[in-house]
């Protein structure tokens, strides 16, 4: 179940950039701190990248990315980065360990796949919530009333509903 909600989650972002202009994509809005959806889009992406790329090693440092101007600034090659994140995705679970740098000190903490997997869709989905509060100024982007929520958020909602 956990691929396949990575699968929609991230399919639901790279259906919203089609509807994006490049200046939507790439203009600071203000409720970001300035920040753009494009680099929104990027950090997300470059998430998943990591664990792709730093699986074999079995070693994941997220402040190892690579921070591609390309995928925050150009939408195409966005959406084609997603969809090799959602091509490379099905790998066996299997132990690793999370290296951070906190306050100049280096941790390593163990974890797993799964888990990393997980992460990086919570994130997603916290990034996506950000970026609707940009897309909710802008009047010619339609955009999903669950984009940007917590799966548990959704379930709880249909329950207070019934």
């Amino acid at each position: 179940m956990l691929i396949p909600s990575i699968h929609k989650t991230l399919n639901e972002l790279s259906d919203l950039l089609t509807q994006f202009t490049d200046s939507d994509y790439t203009n600071p809005c203000f409720g970001l701190s300035n920040a753009t959806i494009g680099e929104h889009t990027r950090h997300i992406i470059e998430m998943f990248q990591c664990v792709e790329k730093q699986y074999e090693g079995g070693i994941i440092n997220y402040d190892a990315r690579k921070r591609d101007y390309l995928i925050q600034t150009n939408i195409s090659f966005a959406k084609e980065a997603i969809e090799t994140v959602l091509n490379q995705l099905d790998k066996p679970n299997k132990n690793l360990q999370l290296q951070q740098i906190v306050d100049g000190e280096e941790l390593l903490i163990d974890s797993n796949y799964n888990r990393e997997l997980l992460y990086n869709l919570e994130h997603c989905i916290h990034h996506q919530a950000l970026i609707k509060v940009a897309i909710l100024q802008m009047d010619h982007i339609q955009i999903d009333e669950n984009f940007g929520v917590a799966r548990s958020t959704i379930e709880y909602k249909k329950q207070c509903a019934q």
